[in-house]
C-alpha cells in the first residue's frame, strides 16, 4: 500500500467520524451508546500500546539510554556427562 493510498483512506474515514459526529446530536440513544463503545475501546487500545510501548523500553533501556545489564543474561549449553 503506497503512502498516498493510506493517507487517503485515513482521509475519507476522517471525514466519515466527522460525519457521525455531526449526526450524533439527533441520533437514537442506542447509537450514541454503540457509538461511545466504540470509541471507547479504540482509546482504549491506543492508551494500552503506549504504556506497552513506555513498558517495553523502560524495561529494555535505563533512563540514560544504555541496555540494563541485568536484563542481559547468557545461557549456555549444559555439560554432558
Amino acid at each position: 500500500m503506497s503512502s498516498e493510498s493510506f493517507l487517503k483512506e485515513v482521509q475519507a474515514i476522517g471525514e466519515k467520524f466527522l460525519l457521525k459526529l455531526q449526526k450524533l446530536p439527533k441520533a437514537e440513544p442506542v447509537e450514541i451508546v454503540s457509538f461511545s463503545v466504540v470509541l471507547l475501546f479504540i482509546v482504549t487500545v491506543l492508551v494500552l500500546t503506549v504504556i506497552a510501548c513506555s513498558c517495553c523500553c523502560c524495561s529494555c533501556c535505563g533512563c540514560d539510554g544504555r541496555p540494563d545489564p541485568r536484563r542481559k543474561s547468557q545461557v549456555s549449553p549444559a555439560a554432558h556427562s
